[in-house]
């Protein structure tokens, strides 16, 4: 099969489309032959060599298509469904990928539609399992308008929660769309969130990493009341929660999603696809910033 790896540290340049041998699914897992696959930010902190040491790497743990082999065991799922999912190994970018976690995607959704779903709305399931949201609380997102933002958002205000949420101002229509309070970032915004919120914020999220975590804590209380899913090293020096997959992920929300998707309450747009020939490009795009929703690598049947 055909996949994204790299062999070297670097910029995008560094990507390859290879031939790797086909995977077989093991006990309770699956696989797909993939139609779209996620692309996130940790993609190119890997291929940068900011978090994996080891070479070569293939990328990519999120991704949307046609079950084709099953795994001892499964018996949820037949060859033919349309599903989408995570695996446990980072080689979802492919033609090929075994997902250990997959739901039938809604019927709504096409497969670059389903293929934006699991990292994010895992990740903003896991941030305010986490914090603790429920409803009746004041949360204030960081960073409001991305993919994992955006999703934050839906699924506190799900919850019952009231939503403040930090975004560029030409985004503030958008997070009026998804049921929040929308508020500039830069100098400023604790004072803008105090606009709205007089006295303060019950919880903070930090998506974006943009080094608010002053502002956050001063708004929600104390440390104990923030959490971050992007600045470790901020986390780490004002003693603020940083969560990540291996400290337990909501895997629960892939099954739960698709209700929601399709009574109108959650939706997770794809700012751009890009066939896995143009890996490279998406990395740029990517790294540029400034994107409303996900990035997402289509691969056409062979």
């Amino acid at each position: 099969m055909k996949a994204v790896r790299f062999s070297r540290f670097g910029g995008p340049e560094v990507l390859e489309i290879v031939d790797l041998p086909d995977p077989h699914p093991g006990p309770g897992e699956i696989r797909i032959a993939v139609r779209a696959a996620g692309i996130n930010a940790s993609d190119w902190k890997k291929r940068q060599g900011k978090m994996d040491e080891q070479l070569p790497q293939t990328l990519g743990h999120e991704a949307a298509g046609v079950v084709d082999e099953l795994g001892a065991g499964v018996t949820d799922v037949a060859v033919g469904d349309r599903v989408f999912g995570v695996g446990d190994q980072p080689a979802a970018q492919a033609e090929l990928a075994v997902l250990s976690h997959f739901a039938p995607i809604p019927p709504s959704l096409d497969f670059p539609g389903a293929a934006a779903l699991p990292a994010a709305v895992e990740t903003a399931t896991r941030a305010l399992d986490q914090l603790g949201v429920a409803g009746g609380n004041t949360v204030l997102i960081n960073g409001a308008s991305g993919a994992v933002g955006s999703a934050a958002a839906q699924l506190a205000v799900v919850r019952g929660a009231r939503v403040i949420g930090t975004a560029s101002p030409a985004n503030h229509d958008y997070l009026r769309s998804l049921g929040a309070e929308p508020v500039a970032y830069g100098v400023g915004m604790a004072d803008r969130v105090r606009a709205l919120a007089p006295a303060g914020v019950d919880l903070a999220l930090d998506v974006a990493g943009s080094g608010a975590l002053p502002a956050l804590i001063e708004l929600a209380g104390g440390p104990d009341q923030v959490l971050t899913v992007a600045d470790f090293a901020g986390a780490q020096h004002y003693r603020v929660r940083f969560s990540r997959g291996d400290t337990g992920r909501a895997l629960h929300a892939l099954g739960e999603v698709g209700a929601l998707i399709e009574s109108g309450r959650f939706s997770l747009p794809v700012a751009r696809t890009f066939p896995l020939s143009e890996i490279a490009q998406a990395h740029r795009v990517g790294e540029a910033g400034g994107l409303r929703g996900k990035l997402v690598l289509v691969v056409e049947p062979s």
